[in-house]
């Protein structure tokens, strides 16, 4: 029998979530392909098996909290299954002779025990219904017929949450008369008042992010300054080299790469915006490993640029497609997400005109774009033109960032996005 283990995921992380069985119980899997997807607090990770066989037991239900190194599901090995060892069993139990009546009934109970645990998991529709080892746990301490609870699972395989929702139905007689058509996995539900109302689940994910952003803004003397930036040189310059660079480094110039090279310049005059709070200590960076906000599915995700002083703007801007991508796909693993120093978030991608975003712990300070637009502004004291402007925003923890050094921080922002070719000769 081979064992299945939640496998070391990070050095903070010590548990996760089953997210999703990639196999089904009498399923065989080859050596190295994925049985079951965990969601941590930030990326989701595939578990593969070490060894091929056929899965015989899940020891866990989707949506169940695991530890590391917690056994979560078993194969035996060969492709016979779980299946094939049950039927040998049987064969066995009917055809050996008993030389002792009490070592016989022993042993049959025994076997018995084990056979009945092997078909609970290949439970086709013709042997009843299938359900997770879980539920026909809870099922059994509960009193619970298997057959009388509804699920909404896509193939009818009856999970955890499905027996605890039937035990909370009033009475049989009531579930009877609501057994009709299956209803959606996030069912409308008509409350005391007779309105509609939908309720779903917040993944581990949105969980973390929820519980962060609020350790944030309980722990952190949190500020914003705002500044706003004429962007008509860069988009000049990038207007005179995008096709040289598309044709150098097979990617599109974009302001991401401008906004990452004059923050590192930045942080480099202002180096208490590169740090981080440690006790009573001050940690500050003598590196620039620069986060970027991505929008994924699952909710937002910082992947980090690493050394973003060293690289040039083809390197940077590849960087963030690459993770954008990554992101996108849900294919990002926690060394992407781990030890940003500082952080770029771009809302006006989405629209935003302004907005004071959120420090993203343990760092200090965060810089938020937003969207361009064309307003008047007052060349000289009679001449008015229509600009590309931007607001931008920089979010600090006041605690050991004042209000000078986040101003002036800001100030060298929108100099070098103002004048792009300062950025050349920035060490």
């Amino acid at each position: 029998m081979i064992e299945i283990k939640v496998p070391e995921l990070a050095e903070s992380i010590t548990e996760g979530t089953v997210a999703s069985w990639l196999k089904q119980p009498g399923d065989h899997v080859e050596k190295g392909e994925a049985i079951v997807e965990l969601e941590t607090d930030k990326v989701n990770i595939e578990v593969p098996a070490d060894e091929s066989g056929t899965l015989d037991e899940q020891l866990a239900a989707e949506g169940d909290t695991v530890q590391v190194g917690q056994v979560i599901a078993r194969l035996s090995s060969g492709s016979g299954g779980g299946t094939a060892v049950a039927t040998k069993t049987k064969t066995e139990t009917a055809t050996e002779a008993a030389p002792a009546p009490a070592e016989t009934k022993v042993e049959e109970v025994g076997e018995a025990k084990k056979v009945e645990r092997r078909e609970e998991h290949v439970a086709s529709p013709g042997k009843g219904p299938i359900a997770t080892p879980a539920a026909r746990k809870l099922a059994r301490e509960k009193g619970i017929d298997l057959s009388a609870i509804q699920t909404n699972d896509p193939i009818g395989r009856i999970n955890v949450h499905d027996v605890t929702n039937h035990e909370s139905k009033p009475a049989p007689a009531q579930a009877q008369q609501q057994q009709a058509p299956k209803a959606p996995a996030a069912a409308s539900q008509t409350t005391a008042s007779g309105k509609d109302e939908e309720r779903i689940k917040m993944t581990r994910r949105r969980q973390t992010i929820a519980n962060r952003l609020v350790e944030v803004q309980q722990t952190a003397a949190m500020l914003t300054t705002f500044n706003e930036i004429d962007m008509s040189a860069v988009m000049a310059l990038r207007k005179r080299r995008q096709e040289k660079f598309i044709k150098d480094n097979d990617v599109k110039l974009g302001f991401m790469s401008f906004f990452t090279k004059a923050a590192v310049a930045a942080l480099k005059r202002m180096p208490y915006l590169n740090a981080e709070i440690q006790g009573n200590e001050i940690v500050l960076k003598k590196y620039y490993d620069i986060g970027i906000a991505v929008s994924a599915p699952d909710g937002l995700v910082v992947p980090v640029v690493r050394e973003a002083d060293r690289k040039n703007f083809g390197e940077i801007e590849k960087d963030i497609l690459h993770l954008a991508d990554k992101a996108r796909n849900n294919k990002l693993g926690l060394s992407d997400l781990t030890g940003g120093t500082f952080t770029i978030t771009n809302g006006g991608v989405f629209g935003s005109l302004l907005s004071t975003p959120i420090l993203n712990g343990p760092q200090v300070a965060i810089l938020g774009m937003h969207s361009i637009q064309l307003r008047p502004i007052a060349i000289d004291a009679e001449t008015m033109e229509n600009r590309p402007m931007m607001y931008v925003a920089l979010s600090y923890d006041h605690r050991i960032v004042d209000g000078r050094e986040a101003v002036t921080f800001l100030k060298h922002i929108k100099d070098m996005i103002e004048d792009p070719e300062q950025l050349l000769f920035e060490a």
